[in-house]
């Protein structure tokens, strides 16, 4: 198993999820594939935001630049994404406007197969998104979670408001925190690099308002691995510590308070519920159940996964002192069954992912040869509960029919990657629709139910260039037909999620930041 360093220099046994400080100044670290461009950022680097109460994107076309462009514990900042970030979408022009022998060379830029001369950077086109904002915290964090609010499901209208929380991975262990976030007027960005006149868009959607961020803090000893919101209650908060100790937090004044105007900051050392300190060692796997209130899992570094119950009379959790101990190294990740109470899945360095039965402690019920290299996620279709996605460390993700559950048999997989998966998530309401992360940069979003065509496999195979929305792709032939969306702009993807209540909207997590996008051409398609 590779190692990596975490920021304070201690060796971490889980390696995909190591992570290093982002830089403090915007741009002089760029990701490796943007060479000479700020990291996803706006056209100018971004200004302290002015007070910790009203947290708020800055403008870049209006504001002079400040000279710490960081935020500390007191203070987030977060700017609308304006130049430097990549998006790959079919069917959307670059500029309608310009003549033809007038308009600039541009191409899809391949990660992995592509590279960029002396003289050449990577250029954001907007008209990819409907929306796309950048958050930066002081510390990176490498796993969040999406809180599930009470302003309704399916909401489409801009702009948009969010709750999320997240763990950091401090350079000391009494530096970690808990944020607790809400990110709300996040409009739409749409062409907004554009230089236009058109006055047609809704009062409420106007592009120049700018998007705000409040938080709240809560100490936490050791960086913070997983942090996991409980169904159904997403006060309930648990998270694996690099200590070795997994805590459970209720959250419910910090995120009260961010709804109570103006935000005051409340005390950050909030003591947790509960601590488990009974696994061998750290760890990064986790998973509520969605189909029995209060049921945990945790899975650590040396194999052995344990099962939390809640006891409803205490609110206490009782944790089995036995573990379920078939896989012969590292568990990675963990996954609840959608609709069986009593199962869960689980995948491991061992290269297998197991099914097993919470009754039968001593063996899975199924067990396969997943990929060749370490199994690092997966994640259960909620919509077809059949359905399993897993993604490896050489870079190859799997579908898996468990109806014909067997080794090396996956019901497709695909080697778009340059890296290691360290992400994946089927869409929480379409079920053939997924995203993936990997430690190439990118957030690959593709749908399942698409398939090449007759008349598109004569046209790949008579030309390798092709046309999209003006831009060319060339090996065009080469993408595959459920390749939807590629994002790019951040370095060192660690997490990402779909928005359950806002469709299409993708939040992700790496080391310089987070995103929150969703992509102009997704939601056109189902």
């Amino acid at each position: 198993m590779e190692e990596r360093k975490s920021p304070s220099g201690k060796q971490q046994t889980g390696k995909r999820n190591a992570a290093t400080r982002p830089t403090t100044t915007g741009g002089s670290d760029a990701p490796a594939a943007k060479t000479n461009v700020r990291p996803h950022g706006s056209g100018a680097p971004m200004r302290e935001a002015e007070t910790a109460e009203n947290l708020h994107y800055e403008d870049p076309f209006e504001d002079d630049v400040e000279k710490d462009d960081i935020a500390n514990t007191e203070q987030l900042e977060a700017e609308e994404d304006e130049d430097g970030d990549d998006g790959v979408e079919a069917g959307e022009g670059i500029d309608d406007d310009m003549e033809e022998e007038d308009k600039p060379s541009k191409r899809v830029f391949r990660p992995g197969v592509d590279s960029l001369g002396p003289d050449e950077v990577l250029d954001y086109d907007s008209s990819a998104y409907d929306m796309l904002h950048t958050l930066r915290t002081e510390w990176p964090c490498l796993s969040f979670d999406i809180l599930v609010d009470k302003l309704g499901f399916e909401r489409a209208q801009f702009p948009h408001t969010m709750y999320l929380v997240a763990g950091t991975q401090a350079d000391q262990a009494q530096n970690n925190k808990i944020f607790v976030l809400k990110a709300s007027q996040l409009h739409r960005t749409k062409n907004d690099d554009k230089d236009s006149d058109d006055e047609e868009e809704d009062a409420d959607e106007d592009l120049d308002d700018d998007p705000i961020v409040e938080f709240q803090v809560v100490n936490h000893n050791g960086g913070i691995n997983r942090i996991r919101s409980m169904p159904g209650h997403s006060e309930i908060v648990s998270t694996w510590a690099d200590t070795g100790s997994v805590h459970i937090w209720n959250l419910a004044e910090n995120i009260a308070a961010l709804d109570a105007p103006p935000t005051q900051r409340l005390v950050p050392n909030k003591p947790p519920l509960q601590t488990f300190t009974g696994h061998a060692s750290e760890g990064f796997a986790m998973d509520w159940s969605r189909t029995k209130e209060g049921r945990l899992l945790t899975g650590d570094c040396t194999r052995n996964i344990h099962l939390w119950e809640l006891n409803t009379s205490t609110s206490q959790w009782g944790v089995s002192t036995s573990p379920y101990s078939a896989h012969t190294d590292s568990v990675e990740d963990l996954q609840w069954s959608p609709n069986e109470v009593e199962v869960f899945a689980s995948c491991s360095v061992d290269k297998t992912i197991k099914i097993w039965d919470t009754r039968m402690r001593d063996r899975p019920g199924l067990s396969v040869q997943a990929h060749a290299t370490d199994v690092n996620v997966i994640s259960w279709n909620r919509k077809v509960h059949y359905l399993m996605l897993s993604g490896a460390d050489d870079g190859q993700f799997s579908i898996w029919d468990l109806r014909s559950f067997k080794s090396n048999e996956p019901a497709a997989h695909f080697q778009w990657h340059k890296d290691a998966i360290t992400s994946v998530a089927w869409h929480p309401t379409e079920e053939s629709m997924l995203a993936v992360a990997g430690a190439d940069n990118q957030i690959t979003t593709w749908d399942m139910s698409l398939e090449k065509t007759e008349v598109d496999g004569d046209a790949a195979s008579s030309s390798a260039t092709s046309s999209t929305g003006g831009m060319q792709v060339d090996g065009a032939a080469d993408i595959p037909p459920q390749l939807l969306f590629v994002h790019q702009g951040q370095t060192d993807i660690k997490e990402l999620h779909w928005h359950p209540q806002i469709p299409e909207v993708i939040v992700s997590t790496a080391g310089d930041g987070f995103n929150i996008y969703k992509a102009a051409n997704v939601g056109k398609l189902l």
